[in-house]
């Protein structure tokens, strides 16, 4: 084949599935740089050859146009993106046009029940009716809607329009491990002829299954798999607990989905936490929905730093139910700080006072974060042990500190000397709730923390569950929890057990030993006790332990801003209200750039 014989320009897909890579032909050098500098901006990398993310490309579409050549050839599935994408920015134009929007979805809720199918059995809600309208009238969708509302139901009630219509055969989800059990369950009692479901644990998936399910740690190992799965039927392509893949390009999730999302039929994201650290995780997901356009649209709505226009501005482009819609006994999580005792603080500003902690790499500033997170609990937890995990032996009473120990050895033996505020109250709150018959769910981001916690609540049968506990001890654990009565508290950290479990039937009061910089972690961690199904008037009691002067404070001011802007822009103030939690007084981390600014102050004595 001669150079005559070539397309004058070839649009591909590159290997990871997440650019677009033109090749122009031989001789054309100059029409290609022209167009390059339009269509892929810096990205360049030889007289005939450039490539840009999918988003810029997708966004630059239309510069096109200027090509002044015919002959051009596209790789089809990147082609019928860009159909798609022209045709979801006509529809998303005419959603964020239409003063009626607000009202009035273009599908009617009452309309729905007659596009299910005869298949279809289950029950649904009046906000279910209205979420699953307005996304099969916006297309590819985002349902922000709370935990506990129902998302999961809402979604297959989408695909079973959908898959009546005609429009796609098969469904794919990506959720955390724990979400398994709900769409399997949901999965039979939604269809009178239950769906086949497969959990893709290695290998290929299920050639036969109506629903493929993976988890996001396995997704990346799988896309050579699920493309071919996705390439062999039109199918609609759900991500739940969508905030895992925020990073976009920038993580292993997010490069996974963006590469899997155009072979998709129809695209649907569920979570109730879409930016828990800003707008830019926002523009992560809705670039995975509509690529090109929905990332813009979110630096566009939010640039201008007023939240209100924001959500006016971005609210057509999403359903969300509240808490307020789902008729939840209100609740208002306090604050309970604690001081250090003279020893505890000694050694607290000695630890942050590191000069490691503050080398500049993100590697450091996490460690730094971490070990100041523990001194406010107990310095002791960072002494050397003999294994990783192993417990802080208190000794009580305490004994007195000698004039002559070092500060090395008073870490060691702290104690011995003093008990840490934090774990004292802890002790305190869960012994006074099993007296009045009330069980409690502790949280603390350390598994040392944890052990710990498991010695001095030993008088309550503590069960605990850490990322190490395996799949059959995690379920024994959740089951004495909720059934043994002499169990009467429940230790755990966010990490592991904040999405996918229901402890709301069983459990209305929670205790934060420690919190991190992760607001999506802990609104989620919120919802495990106070969700869709509590009896009228349950008073649910959430106490957020902090020790005064340490990094703590810190964490309540970035969570509280954090909070803020999550709930501005989905316009709801049950989120805003969470970020300024009332005040009491008594007797990993999820870093962003102003988050490591705020902690750098507070490791240098400085207001941030």
């Amino acid at each position: 084949m001669t150079d005559s014989d070539l397309p004058s320009l070839r649009i591909t897909f590159d290997i990871t599935r997440t650019r677009a890579v033109l090749r122009a032909r031989p001789g054309l050098e100059g029409d290609f740089g022209m167009l390059a500098t339009r269509v892929t901006p810096g990205g360049q990398h030889g007289p005939l050859t450039s490539d840009a993310d999918l988003d810029s490309f997708l966004f630059s579409i239309g510069e096109l146009a200027g090509w002044p050549h015919s002959d051009v050839e596209w790789e089809p599935e990147l082609a019928s993106l860009v159909t798609g994408v022209l045709d979801d920015a006509e529809t998303v134009q005419a959603r964020l046009s239409s003063p009626a929007f607000s009202s009035r979805a273009p599908l009617a809720p009452d309309d729905v029940h007659a596009l299910l199918g005869a298949g279809w059995q289950a029950d649904l809600t009046s906000f279910q009716l209205r979420d699953i309208a307005e996304l099969l009238s916006l297309g590819h969708g985002a349902n922000f809607s709370v935990p506990g509302a129902g998302k999961t139901r809402t979604a297959l009630a989408v695909f079973s329009a959908l898959r009546e219509r005609g429009e796609v055969r098969r469904l794919l989800v990506v959720c955390p491990k724990p979400a398994y059990e709900a769409w399997q369950f949901e999965g039979e009692v939604c269809f009178k002829e239950p769906l086949l479901i497969s959990v893709m644990d290695s290998g290929f998936p299920d050639p036969r299954a109506d629903v493929v399910l993976v988890n996001y740690e396995r997704l990346a190992g799988s896309v050579s798999h699920l493309s071919e799965w996705l390439r062999t039927a039109p199918a609609m392509f759900v991500l739940d607990e969508a905030h895992r893949m925020k990073l976009g390009a920038r993580g292993t999730y997010g490069s996974a989905c963006l590469s899997l999302g155009p072979l998709a039929r129809r695209r649907l994201i569920l979570t109730g936490t879409p930016a828990p650290n800003g707008a830019r995780d926002l523009e992560s997901l809705l670039s995975f929905v509509w690529p090109g356009r929905g990332k813009q649209l979110v630096v566009e709505a939010v640039s201008g730093g007023d939240l209100a226009y924001a959500s006016q501005a971005l609210r057509p482009l999403f359903t969300r139910t509240t808490k307020r819609e789902l008729g939840l006994p209100p609740f208002e999580p306090v604050v309970r700080y604690v001081d250090l005792p003279p020893l505890h603080r000694e050694l607290y500003d000695a630890l942050k006072g590191e000069p490691s902690a503050r080398r500049g790499d993100l590697t450091s500033l996490g460690k730094a974060a971490m070990r100041t997170l523990m001194a406010a609990i107990s310095p002791a937890l960072l002494a050397p042990s003999d294994t990783p995990h192993e417990a802080l032996a208190y000794q009580l009473p305490t004994l007195d500190v000698s004039d002559g120990d070092s500060l090395h050895t008073l870490l060691q033996r702290l104690p011995q000397h003093e008990l840490s505020p934090k774990y004292e109250e802890t002790v305190r709150i869960v012994a006074k709730n099993a007296r009045a018959g009330r069980k409690t769910l502790v949280w603390t981001g350390f598994v040392r923390s944890q052990k710990t916690l498991e010695k001095l609540l030993a008088p309550h049968a503590p069960a605990s569950i850490h990322g190490s506990t395996s799949t059959q001890e995690r379920e024994t654990e959740l089951t004495r929890f909720r059934e043994d009565p002499s169990c009467m508290v429940l230790i755990s950290n966010p990490a592991t057990l904040g999405e996918g479990i229901s402890l709301h039937q069983v459990c209305h009061d929670a205790v934060y030993v420690d919190r991190d910089f992760m607001a999506g972690r802990f609104l989620q961690s919120l919802d495990r006790i106070h969700r869709l199904g509590l009896p009228p008037g349950t008073d649910t009691r959430v106490t957020v332990l902090a020790a005064r002067g340490t990094i703590d404070e810190i964490v309540a001011v970035r969570l509280e801003k954090k909070l803020h802007f999550l709930g501005s822009v989905l316009d709801d103030p049950a989120v805003r209200q969470l970020g300024d939690l009332q005040e009491e007084e008594t007797t990993g981390l999820g870093m962003d750039a102003d988050d490591i600014h705020a902690l750098l102050a507070h490791l240098d004595n400085r207001l941030p």
